[in-house]
């Protein structure tokens, strides 16, 4: 049975929209645990939680796998999971929450590239038409926040951007990979082949255990962060895998046309500036995702 044939519209939208709840919702906990952890140990943290909930769910299935779906998965995990967790921690540390969720809405963009140059994608009109606005809402939102002024632009948008990337190749991949494998294998093995990598560095290579025995607030802050793990990144990605089947990577990837509103409110909550800019660019990601997803005629 085809899913996209028989996936309700409500399933559907009410995915996109649970989804950007939650991811929109990552930039303030990201905010939060780097009061306390660096960005590796932010990264890791996200990683390890993730994987460590997801393990009971994976085991089980790692003996059915051949060579070919390991070295998907494994790559899945890494320019799906492990580099963004790490490249927006690092870009938090020079960046407002508000403004790296913004950031984040480059990754349709970077879908539909990779898709058509690497993946035998086409680019339909209304599909790149409505991607041009959502990225015009993204330009306003990323000048509005630097002041107006483009040549403050911060450099740590780059790790943003760099994510995005990642996110745009890995959308691509879970669509022609991983056909016979269901979202819940994607994401837990995905993950569990990539823990090793973050525990390591976390329990090995920096000062994780020293400022959970020392550093103040430790306790709070290792909280949101596995809050970030375990739901914004394993049962998030989930939810965003089974999303990717039901639909396309591009009508997947507009989750992040909604991710700024969330976390640009959470922003504001957190004593965070919204200008005039700001609004403008919000409509603008909106209008992007109603058009270029219209129903047909």
């Amino acid at each position: 049975m085809n899913e996209k044939e028989t996936a309700s519209p409500v399933l559907i939208y009410g995915l996109l929209i649970l989804l950007a709840l939650i991811w929109g919702s990552s930039f303030i906990l990201i905010k939060k645990g780097l009061l306390v952890f660096s960005a590796g140990e932010v990264g890791a943290i996200r990683i390890f939680s993730a994987a460590l909930v997801l393990t009971p769910l994976s085991l089980p299935k790692l003996k059915t796998l051949n060579r070919r779906q390991w070295k998907w998965l494994f790559i899945s995990g890494m320019v799906g999971s492990f580099g963004p967790a790490f490249l927006f921690a690092y870009a938090q540390t020079q960046l407002e929450s508000g403004i790296t969720g913004v950031l984040n809405a480059l990754t349709p963009i970077f879908a539909l590239l990779v898709g058509v140059l690497f993946f035998k994608g086409s680019l339909k009109l209304r599909d790149s038409l409505g991607i041009a606005l959502g990225f015009a809402g993204t330009v306003v939102l990323i000048v509005a926040g630097s002041g107006g002024e483009l040549g403050n632009f911060n450099f740590y948008a780059l790790f943003v951007i760099l994510a995005t990337f990642c996110y745009g190749l890995n959308l691509n991949i879970i669509k022609t990979q991983f056909n016979v494998l269901t979202p819940r294998m994607i994401t837990s093995i995905s993950l569990v082949l990539i823990a090793p990598l973050a525990g390591g560095y976390l329990f090995g290579a920096s000062d994780f255990i020293h400022k959970m025995q020392y550093a103040d607030g430790a306790g709070m802050a290792l909280l949101f962060i596995c809050i970030l793990g375990v739901i914004g990144t394993a049962f998030a990605l989930i939810l965003f895998n089974r999303l990717v089947k039901l639909t396309s990577p591009i009508f997947t990837s507009f989750v992040t046309y909604l991710i700024p509103i969330v976390a640009i409110i959470w922003g504001i909550w957190d004593g965070e500036i919204l200008v005039i800019g700001h609004y403008i660019g919000i409509i603008l990601i909106i209008l992007g995702v109603a058009f270029a997803n219209r129903p047909k005629k």
